[in-house]
């Protein structure tokens, strides 16, 4: 049984007739991010490779610049949840306390610790040119995903958020009950491999909503891939952001909503 997973009994109907048996869910329990002792956010996710959420979290929501900014993290278990601690240099750490006296109320999932509508929805910053992609390649990054998903496989019921690129392949993949909790994993997996996002791209599992696309902006990806369809605010933020949004993607082909070209139709040769 994968990290993540458990068995459980359950009784299965089908045709009408009854049968004792058991299959394998997914764990979910509360993941509170502290800095500096102080609690910033809760979300309900999967208690794997933490360290890889509490990095990817705090990049993805502008909370540090780089692992430079982080002096410690430990993770405190409780009955009732686990708890991400870290600690931030200054002045990090003096610009979050700032931060956390402006805050109004609680907030959110997806939201947490903004208390405006104008940052909820901030402009990403944009990504550079980046890589170009055939649609060969497109095809062969997504054939790489599912083989990889450990934990879906088991339990169908986890997303996934990977980066692949032409010249490593499938360099890391996360998998979580919450999808922005998956792409946050990924971000701080990348982050503390030292793994250049620029050459490659971002795959999801998931539909594309702004977050996604804000998230993945931060990361540096040029290019989103996701098995479902992208909603209309994320296809102007991907724009805006200067991300290639692709979605629908399946073994039989993609639907291409932002900046094209980045998706060469004929074969071409990656140089560093």
């Amino acid at each position: 049984m994968p990290a993540g997973a458990q068995r459980i009994r359950r009784l299965s109907f089908r045709d009408g007739v009854a049968a004792e048996g058991s299959r394998a869910v997914p764990e979910e329990t509360a993941l509170a991010v502290v800095y500096d002792g102080g609690s910033y956010a809760v979300m309900m996710g999967s208690p794997t490779h933490l360290e890889d959420f509490a990095v990817g979290f705090s990049l993805t929501e502008g909370l540090i610049g780089g692992l430079d900014d982080i002096e410690d993290f430990e993770t405190l278990e409780h009955e009732n949840g686990i708890e991400l601690r870290l600690w931030l240099k200054e002045p990090r750490s003096k610009a979050l306390a700032a931060r956390r006296r402006m805050i109004a109320g609680p907030t959110g999932c997806g939201l947490c610790g903004i208390d405006s509508l104008t940052e909820a929805l901030r402009t990403p910053p944009r990504v550079g040119a980046g890589s170009r992609f055939t649609p060969a390649e497109i095809e062969a990054a997504l054939a790489a995903l599912a083989p990889a998903q450990v934990l879906n496989h088991e339990t169908r019921a986890v997303h996934a958020a990977a980066f692949w690129s032409p010249d490593t392949g499938l360099a890391a993949l996360r998998e979580d009950v919450g999808r922005h909790n998956a792409l946050d994993k990924l971000a701080g997996a990348l982050a503390r491999a030292g793994i250049e996002a620029t050459r490659g791209l971002v795959l999801l599992t998931s539909r594309v909503s702004v977050e996604m696309v804000q998230k993945t902006a931060t990361i540096g990806a040029p290019v989103i891939v996701a098995v479902s369809a992208p909603t209309a605010l994320a296809v102007r933020t991907a724009e805006a952001a200067g991300i290639t949004l692709i979605g629908v993607a399946r073994g039989d082909g993609f639907e291409v909503f932002t900046h094209p070209d980045r998706i060469a139709p004929e074969p071409i040769s990656h140089v560093a």
